[in-house]
């Protein structure tokens, strides 16, 4: 997975009943754009992730389709 600042992050609840958390990616830490992640969650918290299948990330800015 990779991901560049601004990108937002999804992580989806793991449990049946858990909320799924969203955020801004604001460091990417890893080579090429890969994780680890800091993540500003929506309710203001950050931290250090590793995303995984549970995860989406979606670009700041996506490419036009024409």
């Amino acid at each position: 997975m990779h991901a560049a600042v601004g990108d937002r992050i999804l992580v989806h609840g793991r449990t049946v009943g858990a909320a799924e958390q969203r955020g801004e990616i604001v460091e990417v830490r890893g080579d090429n754009g890969g994780p680890p992640f800091l993540v500003r969650f929506e309710d203001g918290h950050e931290g250090l992730i590793f995303p995984g299948s549970d995860c989406e990330v979606t670009p700041e800015h996506p490419a036009n389709n024409p």
